[in-house]
């Protein structure tokens, strides 16, 4: 009897096997996306904005000199949006800061598969600029938002992971919509 169930098993599994098999081919990571919800920048910035609750305010360690700089840290996603702040006064001008903003999004040329850049008018009056890289970039997303004679925002997306971009992508959508709602509430304190 044990006999005939050891054969019946070799048997089943024999027959079972097929000969052209495929390896399954990798998934995706799933990534479940909170609804959105933002809350407004509290502290002495020079500017006030709505930003995602599902984000951290975290002073830039990059450029302690600079108060008024600071990173949005999304840490379950593994990204930041980096928000830099200068005052347009006597040292530093309109022409330049927009200069410098443009470069920093043609360095990834290199890597971009294109980059797609607008304008934009806020609610609040202010003209911004945004920029869209697609491709194997650092930054998918840049912006600045300008009064053009007293304040000048400029914000980048950043990832801190490995993963391709790709696979990123319904991050990086989720976090373009933070970032939009956050160009369209800037208002620069006087």
């Amino acid at each position: 009897m044990k006999r005939m169930l050891a054969f019946l098993i070799v048997g089943t599994l024999l027959s079972a096997c097929e000969k052209n098999w495929l390896p399954k081919p990798p998934g995706y990571n799933r990534i479940d996306l909170p609804p959105h919800a933002f809350q407004e920048l509290e502290n002495n910035y020079p500017y006030q904005l709505e930003y995602s609750q599902h984000s951290l305010v975290e002073p830039d360690s990059f450029n302690l000199s600079e108060k008024a700089w600071i990173n949005l840290n999304y840490r379950d996603f593994g990204a930041k949006v980096h928000l830099t702040y200068k005052s347009i006064d006597g040292e530093t001008d309109f022409k330049t800061l927009s200069n410098d903003a443009f470069k920093l999004t043609a360095k990834h040329q290199m890597k971009a598969y294109g980059i797609e850049e607008g304008v934009i008018l806020t609610p609040n009056g202010y003209t911004g600029v945004v920029a869209e890289l697609t491709g194997e970039v650092p930054t998918q997303f840049q912006f600045f938002v300008t009064d053009s004679t007293d304040h000048f925002l400029r914000g980048a997306l950043y990832f801190y992971t490995a993963m391709k971009n790709d696979s990123l992508a319904p991050v990086i959508e989720y976090i373009k919509i933070d970032m939009t709602h956050l160009m369209n509430t800037v208002k620069f304190k006087e």
